[in-house]
């Protein structure tokens, strides 16, 4: 019966230890609050903009961003993200799905049809250090996307093609 309790308590033991949070020692974004595709050991700025709000109506919003698509590609239907937080919280963070109309990207708001952002997973890495993952369980479509901090206009796009 001793064995069989030194037996379990090794493997709890080792159990516990697996489990404990590793330090990261990966690649650190050079600029805070700006998320950073991760493409294995390289880190990829996300594009950087301000969308404008066109309104059409009491409700209805449009959130335009300059241009058909993002400089920023990515072939990884489930993109990984680092971000160093300074001033904004990365469980702020909402993905939308964008339209290409007339030249631009765009996001639209409604009565009828509200703007319901994708699912992100946040991990905390130490410090200020974030892990942001898409969490939707087939992927991401091929297509333009664009991460912004709720409240603001703030964008960071990308493309997954």
């Amino acid at each position: 019966m001793k064995t069989l309790a030194a037996l379990l308590a090794s493997l709890w033991l080792c159990a516990a230890f697996a489990t404990a949070e590793e330090k990261y020692d990966g690649p650190r974004p050079p600029k805070p609050d700006i998320p950073y595709l991760v493409h294995a050991d390289n880190l990829i700025e996300t594009e950087v903009g301000e969308a404008r709000e066109e309104h059409h109506g009491k409700n209805d919003v449009t959130y335009i961003i300059p241009g058909a698509s993002s400089p920023v590609r990515t072939p990884l239907a489930e993109p990984i993200f680092l971000f160093e937080s300074e001033k904004i919280t990365p469980e702020s963070i909402g993905l939308y799905r964008m339209e290409v109309r007339k030249g631009n990207r765009e996001v639209a708001t409604s009565e009828k049809r509200r703007m319901h952002p994708l699912r992100l997973m946040v991990t905390p890495l130490g410090g200020h250090l974030y892990r942001i993952e898409v969490n939707e369980n087939l992927g991401l479509e091929n297509g333009e996307y664009s991460l912004s901090p709720q409240g603001s206009n703030a964008v960071w796009c990308f493309q997954i093609y």
